[in-house]
């Protein structure tokens, strides 16, 4: 129905919240950069949507805020990598596949992650699995095996 034809007494459907998670947020240092420049840019968003009194705008991005300041709030940086000798947060992982297809992944936080980019979060199935190994472990990655060939 377009908006149109609805009376501006009727309230405007709520927008179900986004689901934290239950893990711990453990982030980079770069991570909280970018979920504090969200909260930012959410802020002034806001403000131009009770400006132009949208309220569609005002809801959708009131729930996006208050899912990133819960981020911000909880969010434990963790320190660079000490060591490389396994693999750890933070760590970056070159894999060789069984398949013969090389990749490399970087452990990050769970809102950091984007595997197109190169990133996994820590709480992902192939992450878990690669916790704590060193080079030259296999591990069960999907459907196959993947030895571990570079720790960085």
């Amino acid at each position: 129905m377009s908006r149109a034809f609805v009376k501006e007494s009727e309230p405007v459907d709520e927008l179900p919240e986004k689901l934290v998670s239950a893990h711990p947020n453990l982030v980079t240092p770069e991570g909280l950069a970018v979920i504090e420049s969200k909260v930012a840019r959410l802020q002034v968003e806001l403000g131009e949507a009770q400006h132009a009194d949208e309220r569609d705008a005002i809801q959708r991005v009131s729930r996006d805020l208050r899912y990133w300041n819960a981020r911000l709030a909880t969010a434990e940086v963790q320190p660079p990598p000490a060591s490389t000798s396994a693999v750890s947060f933070g760590t970056t992982v070159t894999l060789e596949r069984d398949d013969g297809r090389v990749q490399t992944f970087r452990i990050v936080g769970e809102d950091e992650s984007d595997p197109p980019k190169g990133t996994i979060s820590y709480t992902s199935p192939l992450a878990q699995a690669l916790m704590g190994k060193s080079v030259g472990d296999v591990v069960k990655a999907g459907g196959g095996e993947a030895e571990i060939t570079k720790i960085a």
